[in-house]
């Protein structure tokens, strides 16, 4: 019997018990069990007086539980699908089989071999229910790859039907903790023959801040490959997104198994190639969504090293241009070899196209193989993610060029080059960089450009496209970045939204009455208030006379879901600032009405909203601002809170000892800039996320998204501050009123 199927038949229930001795000593002889860890995170264990490993083979694993710190089971399942189609225990499993084989336990390993935690839970973000976002600061161009779909030459040369997916699929990791084989995710192992794959391909990309795709074009003498997605792009004009060209110039060699001499299609220049290539590409060229600079078309040149007279051939496609009413064409190429000054070449800019041509520090020695044909050389992606601080400014027009990871194993199996430590978080930072610098180098839109390697090169580990891994948030981390990267002008600032939350009635009563002594604020109700009470309270926001929307919701989430759910109105019709209260009694607290009083009295009064707008009117940098004697330490009652903000924090940007220093506004209710929110705000959260209402006092999503509101400030570079506006060293400060 296999370990599979030795696995599957003890998760049987009849055999489970028979062989609870030998699963809970195999999990001791393991040393990967946490007895301590276990006992103090699950103390329930101490009350019943049992073996906390005998707990959890009987009871904590059906129960959810983690074993260690180091190793999820939820992750593990989503991570393993034959595991989880086998239900087969994934502790279990782990030791007796997928620790030798490379999987990982919970997420990614530093290269420091410990654990990163932020990494670890950027692992899988669902879809963002949103709209594509508009006014980009940057456009962000993808390099994509046209080898998902069979042509006759790769049949002959690979194999009858062979696609990138034939390299893909059966990767395997070389050493332990290696991210393979990358697994598609919503789009699957899609057919470019398919165009309604690439409506999908330009949803996702729209959705998630790009601005074009950049279609690698093969054209040998004539002769070109891959051609029919691309010609299929161009001929259905509803496939409505922006797009150039790449030549990739290369001869065609059997490169991708390690045969690079031998070559299978040849490059053909001559003057007639020259005039040949551009009389083809300029049908691409002359299409209305064809990428423009200073209106001029966009065409790149992967190596123009390897043209024979790289200038006079510029100088040809110039002439034909001119004189066949393209007119003049802006010429760039790709550092993936050379950084030369693109003049060289009488091309008009270079593009960065890491990792290519970048040198990251060779971190071999820090991996363990798993196979003794391990050839691999392994290199840290990081140390791009950290040259991005500090850009040295070109003597030439240079675009920058970002890459969320890189891993050719698919391709050269234990003979690969792969980039380790390359994380969402890290690539929204490289990126975020990159954006500043675009934007401080170029004036004019149409040279904020910023090319992203890439798109879908599955084989390499590029890709934005979601896998089954982590999901949407290499996409995620690319929306966030250019959220963060632009401040907007404010609109309706004029006028504050008042965002309630009405779960108790005669509180909801109590905040209306203190609303009507407010004489010279102008304000609008945003009211959330479970279904069943809907009603009464629109009744009673009918009487005050106010301005108001009404959004009935699911009692779930506390407060905190239901103004996620409203601010989609708020941000709608153009509010600046905004007043968030709700109708808290804290009847697990003695003082619960003595601290509403204090919050209500801080912050529903003419004075504090007079003086919150002028503020946030005076001081562009200000995004907070909490009720005096309720704003803590990121670090209080941290335990219960810490994996779930650091979560959002990474998704956000921010890692934790970027944190490490906030403070938070405790019991959200505060003023705030709606600029401040819009990461949160864009972060996918979905109702399901939200634990059951159970009186929680502590430690659920709403909690950590309550401190999560701070770090959205901070990734904005928006302060926050009291209603006293004081500048006090929160880290120290310990308030009556916060008190659990």
């Amino acid at each position: 019997m296999n370990n599979l199927q030795l696995i599957e038949a003890i998760n049987q229930s009849a055999l489970f018990e028979m062989n609870n001795l030998q699963l809970i000593e195999t999990i001791n002889q393991s040393a990967l069990f946490d007895a301590d860890w276990y006992l103090n995170e699950y103390p329930d264990v101490v009350i019943l007086g049992m073996n906390p490993v005998e707990h959890y083979v009987r009871y904590g694993e059906r129960l959810g539980r983690q074993p260690s710190p180091n190793f999820n089971p939820t992750y593990y399942l989503e991570a393993n699908k034959d595991v989880a189609d086998h239900k087969i225990s994934p502790f279990y499993h782990y030791i007796v089989q997928g620790k030798n084989e490379g999987r990982l336990p919970c997420g990614i390993v530093g290269k420091d071999n410990k654990k990163r935690v932020v990494d670890e839970q950027v692992c899988y973000v669902p879809k963002l229910n949103a709209a594509p976002l508009t006014n980009l600061p940057a456009k962000l161009i993808a390099f994509y790859l046209p080898q998902f779909h069979p042509i006759a030459e790769n049949n002959a040369w690979w194999g009858e039907g062979f696609t990138e997916w034939n390299n893909v699929k059966p990767a395997q990791p070389q050493f332990v903790g290696h991210y393979q084989p990358h697994i598609p995710g919503e789009l699957g192992y899609y057919s470019l023959l398919d165009t309604e794959t690439q409506r999908r391909q330009i949803e996702l990309a729209k959705l998630y801040g790009l601005g074009g795709f950049c279609f690698y074009f093969y054209w040998f003498g004539g002769k070109r490959l891959l051609e029919t997605p691309t010609e299929n792009y161009l001929n259905d004009p509803s496939l409505d997104f922006p797009f150039c060209l790449c030549w990739a110039n290369e001869n065609w060699s059997r490169r991708w198994d390690g045969l690079e001499s031998e070559i299978l299609m040849a490059q053909q220049h001559s003057p007639e190639d020259d005039l040949g290539f551009i009389r083809h590409v300029s049908k691409y060229m002359r299409d209305k969504r064809y990428i423009r600079i200073d209106g001029k078309p966009l065409l790149m040149v992967y190596r123009p090293s390897l043209l024979p007279d790289a200038k006079v051939t510029t100088q040809r496609w110039r002439k034909w241009c001119r004189e066949n009413g393209i007119g003049e064409i802006y010429l760039a190429y790709t550092q993936s070899f050379e950084a030369v000054d693109p003049s060289l070449y009488d091309f008009d800019a270079a593009i960065e196209f890491p990792p290519n041509n970048t040198a990251p520090p060779n971190v071999t020695h820090s991996v363990s193989p798993l196979h003794q044909d391990f050839a691999c050389n392994v290199y840290d992606w990081s140390a791009l993610v950290e040259r991005s601080e500090n850009y040295n400014k070109p003597d030439f027009t240079l675009f920058r060029g970002v890459c969320p990871a890189w891993d050719n194993t698919a391709r050269r199996k234990s003979n690969s080059s792969i980039l380790l430590n390359s994380s969402p978080v890290d690539y929204q930072r490289w990126l975020f960089n990159a954006i500043g610098d675009t934007r401080a180098r170029f004036s004019k839109p149409d040279e904020r450009l910023i090319f992203v390697n890439a798109w879908n090169e599955w084989a390499e580990g590029a890709h934005l496209e979601p896998d089954q891994r982590y999901g949407y948030a290499y996409l995620e981390a690319t929306r966030m970045a250019q959220i963060r990267a632009v401040r907007p002008v404010a609109t309706k600032t004029d006028t504050l939204a008042i965002v309630i939350h009405a779960f108790y009635e005669d509180v909801f009563a109590e905040i209306l009455q203190r609303l009507k002594e407010i004489k010279n604020v102008n304000f609008k109700l945003f009211v959330t208030t479970p279904n069943v009470q809907s009603a009464r309270i629109d009744a009673q926001l009918q009487s005050s006379g106010f301005a108001y929307e009404l959004l009935p919701v699911d009692n779930h989430g506390r407060d905190v879901l239901p103004f996620l759910k409203i601010m989609e109105r708020l941000t709608g019709e153009g509010y600046a600032y905004l007043l968030k209260v709700h109708t808290k009694k804290s009847n697990h607290r003695q003082d619960g009405d003595v601290w509403r009083n204090d919050l209500y009295g801080k912050l529903l009064n003419e004075t504090s909203m007079l003086k919150a707008m002028e503020s946030f009117n005076n001081d562009g940098d200000l995004g907070l601002i909490g009720p005096t004697g309720h704003i803590v330490s990121m670090g209080f009652y941290w335990g219960s809170n810490a994996d779930t903000v650091e979560y959002l924090a990474g998704r956000l940007g921010q890692t934790p000892e970027s944190i490490k220093p906030l403070s938070f506004i405790a019991g959200t209710m505060f003023f705030a800039r709606v600029d401040a929110l819009t990461p949160l705000l864009n972060l996918a959260i979905n109702d399901d996320d939200f634990e059951p209402e159970a009186g929680q006092v502590d430690g659920t999503l709403a909690h950590a998204i309550e401190r999560a509101i701070a770090i959205s400030c901070e990734a904005q570079s928006y302060e926050l501050t009291d209603t006293e506006m004081n500048q006090v060293d929160y880290t120290t400060a310990n308030y009556r009123f916060v008190s659990k």
